[in-house]
C-alpha cells in the first residue's frame, strides 16, 4: 500500500509541474480576447475585463481555507481580466441555486465544490447544457466527469488520508479520534476511510458541526474524557485545530494533534510542537489553476489535465518544514 501512495503522490506531482509549464506557456503565448492577458499585476498596466466567472463553493462562515482558495482565484482573475463572483453555502440545496443564479447571469464559466454531488449534479448538468464550461475544485474527485465537468483539481482524499494514516504509523499511534466537521461530505468522509486503510491501530470517527466551535470543543472533550486510549486527535480542516488544542487541554488527555490543511494557526502549532503534522492540499493551485482553466477554455479551447483530475496534494507539513512556510502561510499562498 505504501508504494501504491507513494506512486500516486509521484503522479500528482508529475501533473502539477507538467500544469505549470502549460500555464507558463499560456501566459507566454497569443493574448486572448483582450490582448492583455499576459500584463503583471501591479506594473501599472490595465487588464481589460472581458469575461466574469462564478466560483460557487461549499465554504462555511469563516473557514479561513476557502480564504485561501479565493485569494489564489483573483490572482488568476486579475492577471486574465476575469470578473470574479464569489459566493458559497456549505448547504448542497442552497449551494445547487447559487449555481443557478449564475447560470441566469449569463457568466462564461463556473467553478464549484463537489462536496455533495447528488444535491449539484442537476444545476451542473444545466449550466453544461447551456454551454457554459464548469470546472470543479477541492470536492467531488469521483463525481466530477460524470456531470460533464471538464477538470477537476484537488487531492484524492483516499490518498491524502492513506498518507496520514502512514504519518501516524511512523509516531506509533494506537487509536486516532477522526474528527469529520460537516456530516456527508464525501471528500472528509474518504479522508477518514484512507487513514483507517493504511492505519496499524484503531480509528475512531466522531461528527461535530463546524459552524459551532462549542459543539466541537464539548463533543472532543467528552470523547476525551471518556476514552483514555486514544493518543491522537486528527481535524480534517485547519479551523477545527486550535478547539481539538483546546480540548485535549480541557480534558487532560495527553492524546498528541494532527490536521488537514494550513493557515496561520496551523503553522504556529506545529512551530511549537502542539501539533505533529499537517496535510496540506495547496488550495490557493486550486483557486489560480480552475480560474485560469475557464481563461484557456473559453480562448483557446485548452483543458488542464487532458481531461483527468489535477492533483495539487498531499503533501505531510512537519514542525521542521513550518518556518519555511510560515512567510507564504501570512501572504494567504499557502
Amino acid at each position: 500500500m505504501l508504494k501504491s501512495v507513494r506512486r500516486l503522490k509521484r503522479i500528482g506531482l508529475a501533473t502539477v509541474a507538467a500544469t505549470a509549464a502549460l500555464l507558463l506557456a499560456a501566459c507566454g503565448g497569443p493574448a486572448g480576447v483582450s490582448g492583455e492577458n499576459n500584463s503583471t499585476q501591479g506594473g501599472g498596466t490595465s487588464v481589460e475585463t472581458t469575461m466574469t466567472v462564478a466560483l460557487i463553493t461549499h465554504s462555511t462562515p469563516g473557514d479561513t481555507f476557502w480564504d485561501i482558495v479565493r485569494k489564489g482565484a483573483e490572482a488568476a482573475a486579475a492577471k486574465d481580466g476575469i470578473e470574479l463572483l464569489y459566493s458559497s453555502d456549505p448547504d448542497g440545496a442552497r449551494q445547487s441555486q447559487l449555481v443557478e443564479q449564475a447560470i441566469d447571469q449569463g457568466v462564461d464559466g463556473i467553478i464549484v465544490t463537489l462536496a455533495k454531488p447528488e444535491a449539484m449534479s442537476s444545476a451542473v448538468q444545466k449550466a453544461v447544457d447551456a454551454g457554459i464550461p464548469v470546472f470543479s475544485i477541492n470536492a467531488g474527485e469521483s463525481a466530477w466527469e460524470a456531470m460533464g465537468v471538464l477538470a477537476h483539481f484537488g487531492q484524492d482524499e483516499i490518498v491524502a488520508g492513506q498518507a496520514a494514516g502512514e504519518k501516524f504509523n511512523d509516531l506509533g499511534a494506537e487509536h486516532v479520534l477522526c474528527v469529520i466537521q460537516e456530516q456527508g461530505h464525501v471528500g472528509l468522509e474518504s479522508r477518514c476511510k484512507g487513514v483507517s486503510e493504511t492505519l496499524n491501530g484503531e480509528m475512531e470517527i466522531v461528527y461535530v458541526t463546524a459552524a459551532d466551535p462549542t459543539n466541537i470543543q464539548s463533543t472532543i472533550t467528552a470523547k476525551l474524557q471518556t476514552d483514555d486510549s486514544i493518543d491522537y486527535v486528527l481535524t480534517l480542516g485547519a479551523p477545527q485545530a486550535p478547539i481539538a488544542l483546546d480540548s485535549i487541554n480541557e480534558s487532560g488527555s495527553s492524546a498528541k494533534l494532527a490536521t488537514f490543511d494550513m493557515n496561520a494557526d496551523v503553522v504556529a502549532g506545529l512551530e511549537s510542537g502542539d501539533l505533529e503534522f499537517a496535510v496540506d492540499q495547496q488550495p490557493y493551485l486550486q483557486g489560480y489553476l480552475a480560474v485560469d482553466s475557464v481563461w484557456l477554455s473559453v480562448n483557446n479551447a485548452n483543458v488542464i489535465g487532458g481531461g483527468k483530475s489535477v492533483l495539487t496534494g498531499p503533501t505531510i507539513v512537519t514542525p521542521d518544514m513550518a518556518e519555511t512556510l510560515s512567510t507564504y502561510v501570512e501572504n494567504g499562498t499557502r
